[in-house]
């Protein structure tokens, strides 16, 4: 595991708001998480990135006390919570599914918990006076759940979660239901929620665009254990392992002979496709780039931009993206040779 992830949770620093210390749950002979280590810190968004299987929900669930660990320990503002049941762990948790009370308004639904609580009247109406307020709600608070759109009935689960002012508010994939133009209204929403909370959230997501537009921190899952723990542009920029450079993003891997060939030296390497230029017929590259020739084995048109494979002449492939500033569609025809150039300080040496 790479990145800054992990440290005592004590001593004179504030404690993490979540650590999990050599945290493994087992099921049957399967390892859904194998040994994770890790600190999330007050007040920041952290992610939890990775494919189906990788062991982030299952990570979700511990924290939760949904689930018990089958070996290690899980911290909440350095407090050991392992064996402590979800009513007695200060988080929340947001699902995809929202789970509102069809029956009630967005008020009802949001001072619910408060109820249960046996929170004062007084108390009550100020803090889901102070919890509609922040999620932009205030107008809706009589309609009920059927009468709202996706977006809103989202923000609605938030607040009912941040109206019990939790030092943790975990989300489960909660943007998952919404259509991509929603989804995408929502990324800046919940981050604009999260700044004026204060709140520490843990996010779970597939989304690789989600987890780079909302968080401070990303750590990237892949059979159970944790790859790599960086802000966005760390992950993305400076993936530690060849998994992290294919998931976060899109990237080109060459390995053994081919990446010595290209990038000038044995081991793993990697070039994002934007970093590549295709080279004009009467066009030099510069003196600190790498280049590569080869053949165009396909063009895509994908509006905004233009996909080209290339098939190098040394082996490999390489995929390279040019903007489309013009409607003449790509100037490259399948078939054609072609230059490719990037900065050496763009290429992306791996750990196997």
């Amino acid at each position: 595991m790479t990145g800054d992830s992990t440290g005592d949770g004590t001593g004179d620093s504030a404690p993490a708001a979540v650590a999990l210390r050599a945290v493994t749950k087992v099921f049957g002979t399967a390892r859904a998480v194998d040994g994770v280590d890790l600190d999330i810190r007050a007040g920041e968004f952290f992610s939890m990135l990775g494919p189906s299987g990788s062991g982030k929900t299952t990570l979700l669930r511990l924290i939760a006390g949904f689930d018990q660990p089958s070996a290690g320990r899980v911290l909440l503002g350095g407090r050991d919570v392992t064996r402590l049941a979800p009513f007695d762990r200060q988080v929340n948790t947001v699902f995809q599914d929202y789970a509102l009370f069809p029956h009630l308004t967005v008020r009802r639904n949001i001072e619910y918990g408060l109820r249960v609580r046996r929170v004062p009247r007084p108390e009550r109406a100020a803090r889901v006076a102070e919890a509609l307020d922040t999620v932009r709600l205030a107008d809706l608070a009589d309609r009920r759940p059927a009468e709202l759109s996706g977006g809103q009935r989202q923000r609605v689960a938030v607040a009912r979660a941040l109206v019990n002012r939790p030092p943790v508010l975990l989300l489960d994939e909660p943007l998952g239901a919404l259509d991509l133009t929603l989804r995408l209204a929502m990324q800046l929403e919940l981050r604009r929620i999260q700044r004026t909370s204060g709140i520490t959230f843990v996010l779970v997501t597939h989304d690789q665009d989600e987890a780079l537009t909302m968080s401070d921190r990303i750590a990237v899952l892949n059979a159970g254990r944790i790859e790599q723990v960086g802000g966005p542009a760390e992950v993305y920029e400076h993936p530690a392992t060849p998994f992290v450079a294919g998931f976060v993003g899109t990237a080109n891997l060459l390995r053994g002979e081919q990446a010595a060939h290209v990038f000038g030296a044995p081991g793993s390497w990697a070039v994002r496709p934007e970093r590549i230029r295709l080279l004009r017929p009467d066009e030099a590259s510069g003196p600190q780039e790498l280049r590569a020739t080869g053949r165009i084995a396909d063009v895509v048109y994908a509006g905004p931009h233009s996909r080209f494979a290339v098939d190098l002449d040394t082996g490999g492939r390489l995929v390279a993206l040019r903007q489309n500033l013009d409607d003449t569609g790509p100037a490259h025809p399948v078939g054609s040779s072609v230059t490719l150039a990037w900065r050496r300080d763009h290429s992306i040496a791996l750990r196997d």
